[in-house]
């Protein structure tokens, strides 16, 4: 990944933080100076924290694994859906189910419900259900759909989570470091960096900030998903090479 244009990353806004008086101490070594009570946050270690986060994500996804985004915020939610459509990863923005990843068992559960729902609605020879009982069926479906349907394809726990807001996403932060699972999120001023494992300090109200950060980190899960690619791509080429010598070494052999 190459480092993000600074000048990008000031045009988006992404050094504004909060008012002095509502600053975390812990992010004084991410802080550039203050302007009119306002901490403004260095972008150089923007830049720094960004590039760390995008080289870990880019390998989580080459080994196959998943990350999920976490955005409910209303300035986030769209961008951050749109976003990680777009990579194929799994994320919540509407709301946070308690335990959806510490009960991830019965999160499931709900998910198959869901896809049972859908086979019986899609299903062209269920005549037998009345008007009422479909009505009910696909408002149950919609509002399991509305909470589950951005992690509707997860089999299994996800390797790591990216939140925009870890004061506002602070339950997935917990259950998330519970279990293990590496945590990456934006901070802002009145954040504590120390509660994920990459903290990337941005503005983490402004919408052109959260797509600017959730689009670069978004770039690194591409490349990470091309490269695994390519290594299976190279290791389909392989494999018929392989029976070939296995087959020429068969027929020496018969000819002796």
């Amino acid at each position: 990944m190459e480092r993000i244009n600074q000048k990008e990353l000031l045009k988006a806004g992404v050094h504004f933080g909060h008012l002095k008086r509502k600053w975390n101490p812990k992010m004084l070594q991410y802080i550039f100076m203050e302007k009119k009570g306002i901490h403004l946050i260095d972008l150089n270690k923007t830049s720094d924290k960004l590039l760390e986060a995008a080289a870990a994500m880019k390998q989580i996804t080459s080994s196959g694994r998943k990350i999920m985004f976490v955005a409910t915020k209303k300035q986030a939610k769209e961008t951050v859906k749109e976003i990680a459509q777009s990579v194929g990863m799994p994320y919540v923005t509407e709301r946070w189910l308690g335990g959806m990843l510490t009960n991830f068992g019965t999160i499931r559960k709900s998910i198959k419900k869901m896809q049972t729902i859908d086979k019986i609605l899609s299903d062209s020879s269920a005549t037998g259900l009345t008007k009422k009982e479909r009505l009910m069926m696909t408002r149950q479906r919609d509002k399991l759909s509305t909470v589950l349907g951005g992690i509707e394809t997860l089999n299994r726990l996800p390797a790591a989570v990216f939140v925009v807001d870890i004061n506002h996403e602070h339950i997935a932060i917990k259950e998330a470091k519970k279990l293990g699972i590496r945590t990456f999120g934006m901070v802002d001023t009145n954040s504590n960096p120390n509660l994920v494992d990459f903290p990337i300090p941005a503005n983490d109200d402004a919408s052109k900030s959260i797509e600017i950060i959730t689009r670069y980190l978004a770039d690194a899960v591409k490349e990470g998903l091309s490269d695994r690619q390519n290594m299976k791509d190279n290791m389909e080429e392989e494999e018929p090479a392989e029976v070939e010598t296995a087959d020429s070494e068969a027929t020496d052999t018969d000819n002796e």
